[in-house]
C-alpha cells in the first residue's frame, strides 16, 4: 500500500506530463468519471459537504483499519475534484488521514487555476475528509 505522501508525489508526476490546463483539467474530470460512486443511500443531507457551490455527497466507511471513502456530484469538475482527493486519502488508516500535510495541491499548481469558489469547495472537501477520519480514529484508535 502506497503512503499519502507517495500518493501525492505520483500525482505530482502524472500532472507534470501535461503542459497545458486544459489537459490537466481534462484528466481530473477523467478522474471524476473512475470515482467509485457513493450508493445512493448515502447521497443524504448529512452528507453532503458544507462550502461546495456544487452539491458534493461524500461517505467515509472503516474497514480493516482503513477509511474507504466514496462520493458524487452533480458538477463534472467538482466530481473529479473530489476523486482526486479520494484517490491520496481512502484506503488510508484514520490516524494517516488525520495528520497528512496535502501538499498536492499547490505543486500542480490546482489551486491557483481553480475560480474561489471551487477552491473554497476543495479546502472544504479536504476538511471533511480529515473530521470523518479524526472521528473513525477516535473509535478505532490505531
Amino acid at each position: 500500500m502506497m503512503t499519502i505522501n507517495e500518493i501525492q508525489d505520483q500525482i505530482i508526476e502524472d500532472f507534470s506530463y501535461y503542459e497545458e490546463w486544459m489537459e490537466k483539467y481534462e484528466h481530473i474530470i477523467q478522474l471524476g468519471k473512475e470515482l467509485p460512486l457513493i450508493d445512493e443511500q448515502y447521497k443524504t443531507e448529512e452528507n453532503l459537504i458544507k462550502g461546495c457551490q456544487s452539491r458534493v455527497w461524500l461517505h467515509a466507511a472503516y474497514k480493516d483499519g482503513l477509511v474507504i471513502f466514496t462520493a458524487d456530484s452533480d458538477a463534472i469538475i467538482t466530481k473529479g475534484l473530489v476523486g482526486l482527493m479520494i484517490s491520496v486519502l481512502s484506503h488510508q488508516p484514520p490516524k494517516a488521514i488525520a495528520e497528512s500535510e496535502i501538499y498536492f495541491i499547490d505543486r500542480i499548481g490546482l489551486r491557483s487555476h481553480l475560480s474561489p469558489t471551487r477552491s473554497n469547495g476543495l479546502l472544504a472537501m479536504l476538511k471533511q475528509m480529515k473530521m470523518y477520519a479524526l472521528a473513525l480514529n477516535s473509535i478505532h484508535p490505531a
